[in-house]
């Protein structure tokens, strides 16, 4: 199947990419970091379609606009804050995919979603706390980000309770990968460099996007027939 052919594709290159920035190679991320997410678009194009395949397509659309534009930060702080405004766009298109996804296989344990909810609701007040006396005029753009972000983590923990297996794990998982890839930048950005944050940054972040997409394939599964 060709949508298989992509997903190896993507974690054999991503395994290539990674190890390059290991060996301190970053200055390839032009030439290898634009063809990553173009690769698992094409594995989640030729799956088959569902009724929430463009929104997903969508969503890894304004990823691969981010990770682009974020190749030109040394120009200036505008590259940063354009790709901020791009994964932005692409974490409200999660919170939408969620929320698409189905909701009938389990009836939902409301205290552990209270309990969840509150996890996240400390996450985040505990990073803009930690960020936000080095903010300076990011402040409000950091802070709309790290909101939006927590509730697309809300909107997966939801499915968590709800969807079936265990395509409501890997969506969960990718989730809370994002958000930890996210948490890294912000924190090796705006608070205290971390020694090979690159590396971790896409570690997570190519993690992150595969478990995501895997997991809505799951939830999504072809017809027997097929």
């Amino acid at each position: 199947m060709r949508n298989a052919t992509f997903f190896k594709a993507y974690i054999l290159f991503s395994i290539f990419y990674l190890f390059a920035m290991l060996l301190g190679y970053e200055n390839l991320d032009c030439f290898l970091k634009p063809a990553l997410i173009p690769l698992l678009s094409l594995g989640a194009y030729f799956y088959r379609k569902f009724p929430s395949q463009n929104i997903l397509l969508s969503a890894l659309l304004f990823s691969w606009i981010g990770d682009v534009i974020l190749l030109f930060t040394d120009m200036g702080e505008i590259y940063f804050i354009l790709g901020l405004v791009a994964f932005l766009i692409s974490h409200i298109l999660y919170c939408v995919l969620f929320n698409k996804q189905g909701k009938k296989e389990r009836k939902k344990n409301k205290t552990l979603f209270v309990l969840g909810s509150v996890v996240i609701a400390l996450y985040l007040v505990g990073m803009l706390t930690l960020l936000l006396p080095s903010l300076g005029e990011l402040k409000i753009p950091v802070i709309v980000y790290a909101t939006v972000i927590s509730f697309m983590l809300l909107f997966a923990f939801n499915g968590y309770l709800v969807w079936k297996k265990p395509g409501n794990l890997y969506v969960f998982l990718g989730a809370i990968v994002f958000v930890l890839s996210d948490s890294i930048l912000a924190i090796n950005k705006f608070y205290s460099s971390i020694e090979k944050s690159s590396f971790f940054i896409m570690l997570t972040y190519l993690v992150a996007q595969y478990l995501i997409v895997v997991g809505i394939l799951k939830l999504n599964p072809k017809k027997p027939k097929e």
